[in-house]
């Protein structure tokens, strides 16, 4: 669902992933029609990178343990 988000707006997602100042770039960079596919791709990119960091942190608590 997030990477639809990431897609269709990207400002949005970035909200969604605790990256607010990112997020408002991230709109102004979209309102023009030629940023709108950087700014889908930094979107997803951002996306990528949050889900990783998530898994890793996930993977060093059970090792914790």
């Amino acid at each position: 669902m997030r990477l639809l988000l990431a897609i269709l707006l990207p400002w949005l997602q970035f909200f969604t992933i605790g990256r607010p100042f990112a997020g408002i770039i991230c709109l102004i960079l979209q309102l023009t029609l030629i940023g709108w596919l950087p700014a889908a791709v930094w979107s997803v990119y951002a996306l990528n990178q949050y889900s990783t960091d998530r898994k890793i942190e996930k993977a060093l608590g059970q090792r914790d343990r």
